[in-house]
């Protein structure tokens, strides 16, 4: 059944890009035929076939059975076989949210009655000492709030070769053996402890299972940028992912947090050499994740994403600029990929989520490729001729209007369709109630899908400029995350975004003097691209996403009521933000509990000075 799925998916996107070039000939080809038509087909029916390939990752999750339960193991005799190692990296970011979540996901897991299993370890490859500082105090409230049985270690290192996969392959080399299972974090993770324990129990039950991947729920935005993310991701996310996960199988996705994995299979799959030559296309591999997935199916681990695990949340980006530089980040490292796709031994489906992921970015320049050369073909299309044969009534170019309506009407209904019927069926199926009922989010897909369209002329621009300056040899880094987030201003909104103000000018002026009658069809891009200061700082700002709330639109379930494990970080921070009262009890330095959890021997390895 599987490889039926995959069949089928890709012979619809086969189908439709086929059916998209047949309508883009009937177009291109009404004014005479020239080798820009050609050019113009073919990027046609690759970002077609794209859009058809996103769209049935969606219909796979809508219409498909529903994905059985895995089996489960009930811990009461693992003991120490199933000790598990929480680890959160960190790399210059707000260390008092990072060490607050951990102590609210320790607080739940001892709710659970197996805290024994459980030990935190904060890996930090921060590098601005402010930073580093700030962590070590926090790390010490985090310590000694903490109650046995777990242990909670910090430790910064030195050399951030490798960055976040680095650091994990360190921990795995020192310490792995210790561990029979690690859930990897972000330092903005947070999970409920029940939902931690399932996954050990799925985990247990399978002995295959190498890495289980869950679903985070985007929480905490506060402008309106977040807000639509956030909506986006509660209620059209988990089809998409069913979908996924149903396309996939035992080959599925690791995206680098909020997962569990089993140290034997991590440790003997996932080592990650540095790829030859100097960023942005060498040096170490930004986008590990999908790598590691596809070296553990390599090993004959499974590789499994369970969308139906509730209590794994994450937090976003509030304003498109952030979005943008961590969008950067991603793309240089799914481009890298290109050099992996015919590494030894991978699998077939491994290697095409490899393309799945170069795409994704590239598809951007090709949109614009054929703007551009959409814009420009009257100026090498052949000169009418009227008269072809002398036995003949004249022959005049034809407009085909109605083709090219039904084009993009076919497009623009792959995009958005998915999206309505998720809506559609969260009424029929009752889920709609836990975003504040169907009326509400019927409203708030539809002001996505608006909000997201006119928005995507302008991530499209981003995504295209990163694309080209890897391609010319830029190397983008690997830049910390503002995920507090911050209002951006009108003058910075510009500084970041006059560009695409010009790209837009130029779209449509070069459209009015070449193709005039391409002009109205493209001020749908054109004039986003022209507003996008006026968006980017609209949409950053909390009073955006206040407005939003208060007209009750893209409202999620974790918003309306508030998971348990949040309600716990929230206790935390009020206590946290209150002076700390030293009862004899609290260490003076870090360095006084960076202790072998097994002998109690100093371990040099976790300090809170350089490790």
């Amino acid at each position: 059944m599987l490889a039926l799925r995959r069949t089928i998916s890709i012979l619809f996107a086969i189908f439709v890009a086929v059916l998209a070039s047949r309508l883009a000939m009937d177009v291109f080809f009404a004014d005479g035929v020239d080798w820009v038509d050609f050019v113009r087909i073919a990027l046609c029916a690759a970002t077609a076939a794209w859009i058809a390939w996103g769209a049935s990752l969606a219909l796979g999750g809508l219409i498909g059975a529903r994905i059985k339960t895995p089996p489960r193991s009930q811990l009461s005799d693992s003991g120490r076989a199933a000790r598990t190692a929480i680890l959160i990296p960190v790399y210059n970011e707000d260390p008092r949210a990072t060490f607050s979540s951990a102590a609210a996901m320790a607080e739940s897991l001892q709710k659970t009655g197996h805290a024994e299993l459980f030990d935190i370890a904060i890996l930090s490859d921060t590098r601005d000492p402010d930073v580093a500082a700030q962590e070590e105090e926090w790390f010490l409230r985090l310590h000694a709030e903490v109650p046995a049985p777990i242990e909670v270690f910090y430790r910064r290192r030195t050399d951030n070769s490798g960055k976040k996969a680095g650091n994990i392959g360190d921990f795995v080399r020192r310490h792995g053996g210790r561990y029979p299972y690690m859930l990897i974090l972000d330092a903005d993770s947070l999970m409920d402890g029940e939902t931690i324990v399932e996954m050990l129990r799925r985990m247990e039950a399978e002995p295959r299972l190498g890495l289980l991947q869950t679903l985070p729920k985007i929480v905490a935005a506060r402008s309106w940028f977040a807000r639509a993310l956030q909506f986006s991701a509660g209620l059209f996310s988990p089809i998409f992912t069913r979908g996924l996960a149903r396309m996939q199988g035992q080959e599925g996705p690791f995206w680098g947090h909020n997962a569990m994995v089993r140290t034997t299979a991590f440790a003997e799959s996932c080592g990650l050499p540095a790829l030859t030559g100097a960023p942005p296309f060498g040096g170490h591999i930004l986008s590990h994740d999908y790598v590691e997935a596809a070296l553990l199916a390599r090993n004959g681990w499974i590789v499994r994403v369970d969308a139906d695990l509730e209590g794994s949340f994450e937090e976003g980006p509030q304003n498109v600029i952030d979005y943008a530089k961590r969008d950067r980040r991603w793309c240089q490292g799914n481009l890298q990929h290109i050099r992996l796709i015919h590494g030894p031994g991978l699998k077939g489906w491994n290697r095409f989520t490899f393309v799945q992921g170069v795409m994704a970015y590239v598809s951007s320049p090709l949109w614009m490729a054929f703007i551009a050369a959409s814009i420009v073909a009257p100026l090498f299309a052949p000169p009418p001729e009227y008269f072809p044969s002398p036995y003949l009534p004249a022959i005049f170019p034809r407009a085909e209007t109605a083709l090219a309506v039904t084009l993009l009407v076919g497009v623009g209904g792959l995009l958005i369709g998915p999206k309505l019927l998720i809506a559609l069926r969260s009424g029929i199926t009752g889920e709609a109630r836990r975003f504040g009922g169907f009326i509400a989010a019927f409203a708030s897909t539809l002001v996505e899908i608006i909000w997201s369209s006119i928005l995507a002329p302008i991530t499209l621009m981003y995504q295209s400029r990163s694309v080209l300056q890897i391609i010319f040899g830029m190397d983008g880094g690997w830049p910390s995350s503002d995920r507090e987030g911050q209002t951006i201003g009108l003058g910075e909104a510009f500084r970041a975004s006059w560009w695409i103000v010009l790209t837009g000018i130029v779209m449509l002026t070069g459209a009015w003097v070449l193709a005039p009658a391409l002009f109205w069809w493209l001020t749908p891009i054109a004039v986003p691209q022209m507003l996008s200061p006026l968006l980017v700082a609209a949409s950053s700002s909390p009073a955006s996403g206040r407005i939003a709330a208060r007209c009750g639109l893209l409202l999620t379930p974790e918003e309306l009521e508030r998971p348990a494990i949040m309600r716990v970080r929230d206790a935390v921070l009020a206590r946290w933000s209150q002076p700390s009262a030293d009862d004899g009890n609290t260490p003076e330095t870090a360095e006084d509990i960076a202790e072998d959890p097994q002998t109690g021997e100093a371990e040099p390895a976790y300090s809170a000075v350089q490790g």
